[in-house]
């Protein structure tokens, strides 16, 4: 068995102010982070470097930073528009 793949990314509470489309036009990708006992987090990731890291591994775990706080997640759910391919939308698990 393989060893399992840890993929670190950076992330930024998501800008209230902002709706997906927009936060997609300046290169970063809403997601939210969701688990046992925690409230669930929205958040923006940079979308090149995560669709790089999933495509490699889409089974990898996930260490998001966001601030001081840490995350060990999975991709739960990665949501791909039909016709142009593109990531819209990450759903992380804590596990």
């Amino acid at each position: 068995m393989s060893e399992q793949t840890i993929v670190k990314l950076a992330a930024n509470v998501r800008e209230e102010d902002k709706n997906p489309r927009q936060l997609r036009s300046e290169g970063n990708l809403p997601a939210t982070i969701y688990g046992k006992g925690m409230e669930s987090k929205s958040i923006q990731i940079d979308a090149h470097e995560f669709k790089m890291a999933y495509k490699n591994a889409p089974e990898a775990v996930y260490e998001i930073a966001v601030g001081k706080e840490k995350f060990k997640t999975i991709v739960q759910e990665a949501q791909i528009h039909y016709s142009t391919n593109t990531i819209m939308n990450v759903e992380f698990k804590t596990v």
